[in-house]
């Protein structure tokens, strides 16, 4: 995974209150990664609510408030789409949904406090896309399901929650993808996603 995917990632879940964290600095490049190294971040919402509901499968903005801590994979495939035949010959996808990997990370988190609820770690993939017509769609979510990932988030929506909170009058120094944004918005090579009611 690049190193650009997982900043997409980590911008996306800052800018919605999360606090990040990366559990290894490295990339595995000459053998085959550990389960444990197959997640990515760690995500955890200080402003939860135990009364919330659970998130919908399918995750936006407007659905992350409904997370209370999750392990998060990146498959920044760009250029694939994640169909049935796909996903069923990649396993490699579901290393980080094995009860030890589950197990290690929900130590990681530390235990929870008297009262709360027993085990709300969420297993989250963020992907490229699905297939955009139905069955494929509907069978390539349902897969994933069954393989015990919780929740999807596509690059696209990330993209565009991001670039919908990039002011171009604000200077974002610490952050490289930020800046990038901001500066293209600048000089309008992007521009704020619209709804377009009259063509």
């Amino acid at each position: 995974m690049s190193s650009v995917d997982e900043k997409i990632v980590r911008e996306y879940f800052e800018q919605n209150g999360f606090l990040v964290r990366q559990l290894r600095k490295y990339q595995v490049q000459s053998r085959k990664k550990r389960r444990d190294e197959e997640i990515d971040l760690l995500v955890f919402n200080p402003s939860y609510s135990q009364r919330s509901r659970r998130p919908d499968f399918m995750l936006f903005s407007s659905e992350l408030r409904y997370i209370h801590k999750a392990v998060v994979v990146v498959k920044g495939w760009h250029s694939l789409r994640f169909t049935p035949s796909m996903l069923r010959s990649s396993p490699e996808i579901f290393r980080f949904l094995e009860k030890q990997v589950v197990k290690q990370v929900s130590a990681l988190f530390g235990k929870t406090a008297e009262g709360a609820e027993e085990d709300n770690l969420l297993k989250v993939l963020v992907l490229p896309g699905l297939p955009t017509e139905n069955p494929y769609r509907e069978q390539s979510m349902e897969l994933l399901k069954e393989k015990g990932v919780d929740g999807i988030i596509s690059f696209r929506s990330m993209l565009l929650d991001i670039l919908a909170r990039v002011e171009i009058n604000r200077n974002y120094q610490k952050s490289d993808i930020l800046q990038v944004l901001r500066i293209m918005k600048n000089y309008d090579l992007l521009n704020d996603p619209q709804l377009e009611l009259f063509k």
